[in-house]
Protein backbone atom coordinates (compact mmCIF):
# COMPACT_ATOMS: atom_id res chain seq x y z
CA UNK A 1 0.00 0.00 0.00
CA UNK A 2 2.71 2.33 1.06
CA UNK A 3 4.63 1.76 -2.51
CA UNK A 4 1.52 2.49 -4.35
CA UNK A 5 1.01 5.67 -2.52
CA UNK A 6 4.44 6.62 -3.03
CA UNK A 7 4.42 5.80 -6.81
CA UNK A 8 1.32 7.89 -7.29
CA UNK A 9 2.72 10.83 -5.18
CA UNK A 10 5.81 10.54 -7.38
CA UNK A 11 3.69 11.01 -10.31
CA UNK A 12 1.42 13.84 -9.13
CA UNK A 13 5.21 15.58 -8.56
CA UNK A 14 6.49 14.71 -11.93
CA UNK A 15 3.20 16.38 -13.77
CA UNK A 16 3.41 19.36 -11.53
CA UNK A 17 7.47 20.03 -12.60
CA UNK A 18 6.78 19.18 -16.56
CA UNK A 19 3.49 21.99 -16.23
CA UNK A 20 5.61 24.61 -14.36
CA UNK A 21 8.45 23.83 -17.01
CA UNK A 22 5.76 24.51 -19.97
CA UNK A 23 4.44 27.48 -18.68
CA UNK A 24 7.99 29.07 -18.37
CA UNK A 25 8.44 28.43 -21.91
CA UNK A 26 4.47 29.11 -22.75
CA UNK A 27 4.88 32.54 -20.97
CA UNK A 28 8.11 33.31 -22.19
CA UNK A 29 6.81 32.49 -25.64
CA UNK A 30 3.70 34.80 -24.96
CA UNK A 31 6.14 37.79 -24.34
CA UNK A 32 8.09 37.27 -27.68
CA UNK A 33 5.04 36.25 -30.30
CA UNK A 34 2.15 39.23 -31.15
CA UNK A 35 0.47 36.87 -33.37
CA UNK A 36 0.72 33.98 -30.68
CA UNK A 37 -0.78 36.41 -28.14
CA UNK A 38 -3.61 37.23 -30.41
CA UNK A 39 -4.38 33.52 -31.91
CA UNK A 40 -3.96 32.12 -27.79
CA UNK A 41 -6.84 35.07 -27.43
CA UNK A 42 -9.13 33.87 -30.00
CA UNK A 43 -9.34 30.46 -29.05
CA UNK A 44 -10.43 31.24 -25.31
CA UNK A 45 -12.96 33.72 -26.48
CA UNK A 46 -14.19 30.65 -28.73
CA UNK A 47 -14.03 28.40 -26.01
CA UNK A 48 -15.87 30.58 -24.10
CA UNK A 49 -18.36 30.84 -26.29
CA UNK A 50 -18.77 27.36 -26.87
CA UNK A 51 -19.05 27.01 -23.51
CA UNK A 52 -22.32 29.73 -23.22
CA UNK A 53 -23.59 27.78 -25.74
CA UNK A 54 -23.89 24.93 -24.07
CA UNK A 55 -25.12 26.47 -20.57
CA UNK A 56 -27.94 27.86 -23.14
CA UNK A 57 -28.95 24.16 -24.06
CA UNK A 58 -28.96 22.76 -20.62
CA UNK A 59 -31.24 26.01 -19.59
CA UNK A 60 -33.74 25.59 -22.28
Amino acid sequence: MYKETMGFVKGIGAGIVASVAVAAVGSQMMKNNRHLRRDAHRAMHAVGNAMQNVEHMFKA
